[in-house]
């Protein structure tokens, strides 16, 4: 055992410094002799078994960020779990979450692994993650990233950071980021599976279908009138599940592709992403 005094200006500096618990600190002092770089390690080193311990608890709280760049041609989303609605509301979470996506911003990494793999003032992404597991008691960890690039990106957080959406349009200039917005709102609400009918993947299409039929076949119709019947209900499905030819939430006299266009003759929407806190 260590035979170094260790005074409470000293256990107060590491926990400026690592953000851990009084006592924690106080423990990994002694430990290291002193010693703050070797402190610091302990502290790290208990947080990877904190974090290895943690594995099989399910984090399904958090916060979801969503940001553009300053020229507005790109954006990220980012979301960061945690197991606890408590630990998701906390200050220093949301910031933490903010500086991951400020990260994403400026480095712009082409995958999660990449971003992960980005420092933070010499320390890895997914090394902070592992410090954080340990100074908060609970599983941490970014589950998803999103990217987008446009003529205009506009980014929309919804209901307290538990949903993010990217909307890339294929203009900037007057209106198009109030347009943008409102579309944004949209999706956040209408949740779409896809841009356009032709986005729509091949399985979905499918299964749509065959649904149409086994309903419409239980209604007793014809056999030879169930692909006709059937494809009158994909056509519903396209219209009601693909952004673009949604029913605008906020004028229903017009679809989301005739919205934008009288905001700016042929403005569109190129890309979008829709991320929602667990799901």
């Amino acid at each position: 055992m260590s035979t170094v005094q260790i005074s409470a200006a000293d256990v107060n500096k590491l926990r400026q410094q690592t953000g851990a618990g009084m006592m924690d600190c106080k423990k990994a002092l002694i430990e290291a002799n002193g010693d703050f770089e070797a402190a610091v390690d302990y502290l790290r080193k208990k947080g990877a078994k904190v974090a290895a311990s943690r594995q099989d608890r399910d984090s399904n709280e958090g916060v979801v960020i969503a940001k553009a760049t300053a020229d507005g041609k790109r954006g990220v989303v980012v979301e960061l779990n945690c197991e606890t609605d408590f630990v998701a509301k906390n200050a220093d979470f949301v910031a933490l979450a903010n500086t991951f996506t400020d990260l994403a911003i400026d480095k712009n990494p082409a995958s999660l692994e990449e971003l992960l793999a980005l420092e933070v003032d010499g320390q890895k992404v997914s090394d902070i993650i592992v410090e954080n597991t340990g100074k908060i008691g609970e599983k941490i960890g970014i589950s998803k990233f999103e990217t987008v690039t446009g003529d205009k990106v506009v980014p929309y957080i919804h209901g307290n950071y538990r949903l993010g959406v990217l909307v890339a349009l294929n203009q900037a200039g007057a209106g198009v980021e109030e347009a943008g917005k409102d579309v944004a709102m949209q999706i956040a609400a209408m949740s779409p599976v896809a841009l356009d009918k032709a986005d729509v993947d091949a399985t979905t299409i499918e299964r749509e279908t065959e649904i149409a039929k086994e309903q419409i076949r239980a209604e007793g119709k014809p056999e030879e009138m169930v692909e006709k019947i059937a494809a009158g209900k994909l056509n519903k499905f396209y219209k009601d599940s693909t952004l673009l030819n949604q029913e605008f939430v906020k004028d229903s006299s017009k679809d989301v592709r005739k919205f934008l266009n009288d905001v700016s003759n042929g403005l569109t929407v190129v890309a979008f992403k829709r991320v929602q806190l667990g799901a």
